[in-house]
């Protein structure tokens, strides 16, 4: 054991990791190579069981469907922080979890290669129709035509959002000869020769294919209705793995049976199953030139992989050394780890006066300061600092003690 994990307030052995919906192994290794003692619990659970599995839990690991509700996250008192593994983190109510000092960690970047390799290998089954002829085969029916196929190359492929996967999506596009133009309410640094638009709409009317890559917002939540999708070129294609609430699917529905889009692949859906088996409906459902795939976006065995290294490496981090650079609802503090310190973390309301009080607390116990970091945001601040060995333990205490703290630990 390295002598940073063996200072650590709480021994490593006693920090309880839980991880639901088949979590990839690799998220497992490396907690325990922190000697934390991990439980693992298949699939998604109803709120009531999953408070239960959290009563004595530090950390929680989940994918998409399990929600963390404020009641889950009211019922968990030892908990210090939740991992998404996936990017998405609206299952998890973040403002609940800011208010309680609770941060809030996803991998951003782990599957990116994976969604957009997908993306581009659907571009190419609805420019050549495969999944209608995939399945006339299966059904001992032989169908050879080259009617309404076509090359990519030289098609125009719009992308809204322009984020991580937005990006590499442009980038593999070009590789295969395509124009590309994204749009994003942010300013962007353009990929090779990626162009940006200046308005959805632009880009709706231009592009051969979109595709969609935007996070679940009031702004994104039917994003594309019957107007947006006239608004399209005839004949062209639509592309959906961010998420299910982007895109009004019954209207998506209509516009391809008109025949006014040519097809669709869609991978994420306003309803999904909470486990694997039956239940699944659509109004896409038996329509030509539809591909669905149930939310495999970044179902890689590489991209999991790295998504369980890389939110078990956030987390750990923030649990041993109060590290939350990589959070997504909490102050960002990364301050370099001195094991021949005692480092206090507090994270009290964001309100006039707090910093007088905890630097007051330091006065008084005639604390050295050899490092401080604060973070703030509209309702919390987050203070990080470095103190010597032989007072921090009453810092600790008296800082705990104020009215305003929410949460306050040490790390040895």
């Amino acid at each position: 054991m390295s002598r940073r994990r063996s200072q650590a307030t709480f021994p490593a052995g006693q920090i309880k990791v839980v991880l639901f919906e088949g979590i990839h192994n690799s998220a497992k290794t490396f907690f325990e190579r922190t000697e934390f003692t991990v439980v693992e619990v298949s699939g998604a659970l109803p709120e009531d069981e999953l408070i239960k599995h959290l009563a004595d839990a530090h950390i929680v690991g989940i994918r998409s469907k399990t929600q963390i509700t404020a009641k889950v996250l009211e019922s968990a008192p030892l908990l210090l922080c939740v991992g998404c593994f996936c990017i998405g983190t609206n299952q998890v109510d973040l403002v609940k979890a800011n208010s309680l000092g609770i941060p809030v960690f996803n991998a951003p970047f782990s599957n990116t290669r994976s969604v957009a390799e997908l993306i581009i290998a659907e571009i190419v089954m609805l420019a050549r129709g495969l999944g209608d002829r995939v399945k006339e085969l299966h059904e001992h029916n032989w169908n050879k035509s080259a009617a309404g196929c076509h090359e990519v190359r030289g098609k125009t492929v719009g992308v809204v959002g322009y984020g991580h996967i937005g990006s590499q999506v442009g980038v593999l596009a070009e590789a295969f000869g395509m124009r590309v133009l994204f749009y994003d309410i942010a300013k962007r640094l353009p990929m090779g020769n990626n162009k940006s638009v200046d308005s959805l709409n632009t880009l709706l009317s231009q592009s051969d294919f979109v595709t969609f890559h935007v996070p679940a917002t009031p702004e994104t939540r039917d994003m594309i209705q019957a107007e947006h999708l006239a608004t399209m070129q005839a004949g062209s294609y639509l592309l959906n793995a961010s998420r299910g609430s982007v895109i009004n699917l019954e209207a998506l529905a209509d516009a391809v049976s008109s025949g006014h889009i040519a097809g669709a692949a869609i991978d994420v859906y306003p309803k999904e199953p909470r486990s694997n088996g039956g239940g699944f409906e659509s109004p896409l459902v038996g329509l030509p030139n539809i591909v669905l795939t149930p939310h495999i976006g970044g179902s890689t065995e590489e991209a999991q992989e790295s998504i369980g290294e890389e939110v078990a490496a956030s987390c750990t981090g923030f649990v041993s050394q109060g590290n939350t650079s990589t959070a997504v609802n909490f102050p960002h503090i990364e301050q370099q780890w001195r094991p021949d310190l005692h480092r206090v973390l507090n994270v009290h309301q964001n309100v006039p006066g707090v910093m007088a009080e905890i630097l007051s607390i330091l006065a008084d116990h005639n604390a050295n300061i050899h490092a401080q970091q604060l973070g703030t945001d509209d309702t919390i601040g987050y203070l990080v600092t470095d103190l010597d060995r032989s007072v921090s333990d009453d810092v600790k205490a008296a800082i705990a003690a104020l009215p305003t703290s929410i949460r306050t630990r040490i790390l040895y």
